[in-house]
């Protein structure tokens, strides 16, 4: 059974909400013995091609996203060792677009200094976001 998402103390569930209105969300997982974190991004859909009446039609699908322990190997290895049960995954921000999504998950990471120390398992941060990729974003409040 994988841990629910949190967030704002509370069970996540995505329920009738569409990618037009959220596409993803910058998340923190925390190993509960060692408190060690990982920042990451995550989105709620992912674009699938099919052919109808001879014609390639894209559309949006449920991504993998409830059972996601992110994308660090050091991480996802220690979840097999330690077992799912052993971390906490919390949402720290709805984003309505991608752009959004790598705005805010690049500010939580150098916010908190992931880089910097043994507290964390971000090894990388790569972010490449223009000002028209967040118009209309306004400074949110953290949940740390």
């Amino acid at each position: 059974m994988t841990i629910a998402w949190m967030m704002n103390g509370e069970e996540f569930e995505l329920g009738e909400i569409t990618h037009k209105e959220i596409y993803g969300f910058v998340y923190v997982i925390t190993c509960n013995t060692t408190s060690k974190q990982y920042i990451g991004k995550k989105f709620f859909w992912s674009s699938k091609t099919k052919m109808l009446k001879g014609k390639k039609k894209r559309f949006k699908v449920e991504s993998d996203w409830k059972t996601y322990f992110g994308s660090n190997k050091v991480l996802i290895e220690d979840v097999k060792l330690h077992g799912e049960d052993n971390y906490t995954r919390e949402i720290l921000h709805l984003c309505r677009t991608k752009g959004e999504c790598n705005y805010l998950e690049g500010h939580e990471q150098f916010t908190r200094n992931v880089l910097i120390g043994d507290s964390y398992y971000n090894e990388w941060i790569m972010l490449k976001v223009h000002r028209s990729h967040i118009k209309g974003l306004q400074p949110a409040k953290t949940v740390i």
